[in-house]
C-alpha cells in the first residue's frame, strides 16, 4: 500500500481517506442502493452468518438468528436514511443575505466492536457511517472475527467499491496496539466503539489529542425494578424469551443493555423469588449452541468464568443465597450454571459490578424513593426497566432514572428506528434511529451574500 507507510494501519488509513472521494462522490441514491443490496445478500446468506456467530461466540443458534435479522434491518433502515441527509435555509436578519447549513461526511470512520453481538454490532455502524459517505476501517472484537469478514464478502458482492469497507481482524496480544492506532491517526475522523467503560475511558485518552469526533456505547449494569403493583409473571416473561421476550436469555445477561441488578418490592419480593427460580429451572438448557432447544451457551472465554464465579462466591460471602446454580456447570468449559440469588444487598460486587454472565441477584426494597436511589447509585446509565400499573409511578420513575433508554413493562426494547445510546460514562452520542447517521456527519454553515 505503499513504501512511506511506517505502520500497516497508517496505509491503510491513507488508502482509506483516499477512497473517501470516491464514496462520498456517490450520489444518496447510489448508496442507497449498495446498503440495500447489502441487506438483501445478508437475508439470502441468513443461515450461514447465524452459523458462524455461534461456532465463533457460542451463542445458541435460534439467538444467532435472531441477531442477524436485527443486524440487517440496520443495513435495510440506513438505506433509506442515506436518501434522507437534509441541510437547512437559514434567513439571517441581513435582507442581502442567507444561511446554508450542509450536512457532510466526517471522513475516514474507525469502528471497533465487541464480541457479544459480532454482527449487529457491526451493521449498525457501518450502515450509518456508509450512508454518510464515510469510508471504514473495522477492527471486530479478537474472539469473534469470523462475522466482521463474512460480511466484508457480503459486503463486496454487493458492489461496495474496494476500500470503502475494510476489516482488521488482530489477536488478543495486538488489540490494544491496534486500537491505539486507529485512535492517534490523523487521517482517522471518527472513531465509534462498543464495549467497557474502563477500555472506552483509554481509547477517549488516546483520541483526545486529535480531537476526533468520538461515540460510545459502553457498560449498562441495568436496574430491573419490579414494584408490587407489576404483574409479577409478565416481568418474568419479559425478562426470559422461553416465558415470552425473543433475546432476553441468561446467555444475554451477555449484553450491555440486560438487566444486571434486580429490584423487588418487599410485598411480592418472596413470590418473584420463588416463580424466577422455578422459571430459570424449566426453561433454561446449558449446552453447545447449535444443540436443538438450547437456551445458553458457554462464556466467552475463561476470564468470564472466572468473573461470574467471583461475584458468586463475593455475595455469598456477604451472606446472600443462592436460590438455584450457582456454580460452574457440569459440562466444564467455559459453561456456568444460570444462577439465582437472593437476599443480595447493594454492597455487593454483583450490583457495583457488570457480571455480563448467566447471574440474577435480586435485591428487596420497601418504598420507590429507596429503588430510584439504587438504581441510580451507579457510574453508567445505559438501560433501565421497571415494572408498575400505578399511572402516576410510571411516569415519576420514568423521569427519574439515570439511564438513556427505559423499558416500562417491557424488557425488549432494541429498535432500529428508535435511538440507543446511554449516560453518564455509559458512553457518548447515539445508534440506530434517525440520529446515527449524525455521528458520521458534519454540519457546514455557508454564509451566502449579495442577494
Amino acid at each position: 500500500m505503499g513504501a512511506t507507510c511506517g505502520h500497516p494501519l497508517f496505509c491503510l488509513s491513507e488508502t482509506l481517506s483516499e477512497f473517501l472521494h470516491v464514496h462520498t462522490g456517490n450520489l444518496r441514491i447510489e448508496r442507497s442502493s449498495l446498503l440495500r443490496k447489502w441487506y438483501d445478500l445478508m437475508m439470502e446468506n441468513k443461515d450461514d452468518l447465524a452459523k458462524i456467530i455461534t461456532a465463533e461466540s457460542g451463542k445458541p443458534l435460534k439467538e444467532a438468528q435472531g441477531e442477524v435479522l436485527y443486524s440487517a434491518l440496520f443495513l435495510e433502515w440506513f438505506s433509506e436514511e442515506a436518501r434522507r441527509i437534509y441541510g437547512d435555509i437559514i434567513y439571517t436578519s441581513a435582507k442581502d443575505k442567507r444561511g446554508l447549513v450542509l450536512k457532510q461526511p466526517i471522513g475516514v470512520a474507525a469502528i471497533i466492536t465487541p464480541w457479544n453481538f459480532p454482527s449487529a454490532m457491526i451493521t449498525r455502524k457501518v450502515g450509518a457511517a456508509l450512508a454518510a459517505g464515510c469510508t471504514v476501517v473495522v477492527k471486530p472484537a479478537e474472539d469473534t472475527p469470523y462475522s466482521a469478514l463474512a460480511l466484508a464478502q457480503l459486503a463486496n458482492q454487493a458492489g461496495i467499491p474496494p476500500g470503502v469497507y475494510n476489516v482488521i481482524p488482530c489477536s488478543r496480544t495486538k488489540a490494544k496496539e491496534v486500537g491505539e492506532a486507529l485512535c492517534t491517526d490523523p487521517l482517522v475522523s471518527k472513531i465509534s466503539f462498543t464495549g467497557s467503560t474502563a477500555t472506552g475511558k483509554v481509547l477517549l485518552h488516546h483520541a483526545a489529542n486529535s480531537v476526533k469526533r468520538v461515540s460510545m456505547e459502553l457498560g449498562g449494569l441495568a436496574p430491573f425494578i419490579v414494584f408490587d403493583s407489576a404483574n409479577v409473571d409478565q416481568s418474568q416473561e419479559q425478562w426470559h424469551p422461553s416465558l415470552g421476550m425473543l433475546g432476553r436469555s441468561m446467555t444475554y445477561t451477555w449484553t450491555c443493555v440486560c438487566a444486571n441488578r434486580f429490584l423487588v418490592q418487599r410485598g411480592i419480593y418472596d413470590s418473584f423469588v420463588k416463580k424466577f427460580a422455578e422459571a430459570m429451572q424449566k426453561s433454561l438448557r446449558v449446552g453447545n449452541g447449535f444443540e436443538e432447544g438450547i437456551t445458553q451457551g458457554p462464556l466467552i472465554n475463561e476470564k468470564a468464568v472466572e468473573k461470574v464465579e467471583k461475584h458468586v462466591n463475593d455475595a455469598v460471602a456477604k451472606g446472600a443465597e443462592v436460590v438455584t446454580g450457582g456454580k460452574r456447570h457440569q459440562r466444564g468449559g467455559n459453561f456456568f450454571e444460570p444462577t439465582l440469588l437472593s437476599n443480595v444487598t447493594k454492597d455487593m460486587l454483583c450490583i457495583t459490578e457488570e457480571t455480563f454472565g448467566p447471574l440474577a441477584p435480586v435485591v428487596k426494597f420497601d418504598k420507590e424513593e429507596e429503588a430510584i436511589a439504587i438504581a441510580n447509585a451507579a457510574d453508567v446509565g445505559l438501560a433501565g426497566y421497571f415494572y408498575s400499573q400505578d399511572p402516576a409511578q410510571i411516569w415519576r420513575v420514568a423521569e427519574q432514572l439515570e439511564v438513556g433508554m427505559v423499558g416500562v413493562n417491557e424488557g425488549l426494547i432494541s429498535s432500529v428506528e428508535c435511538p440507543f445510546g446511554g449516560v453518564k460514562q455509559s458512553g457518548l452520542g447515539r445508534e440506530g434511529s434517525k440520529y446515527g447517521i449524525d455521528e458520521y456527519l458534519e454540519v457546514k454553515y455557508v454564509c451566502y451574500g449579495g442577494l
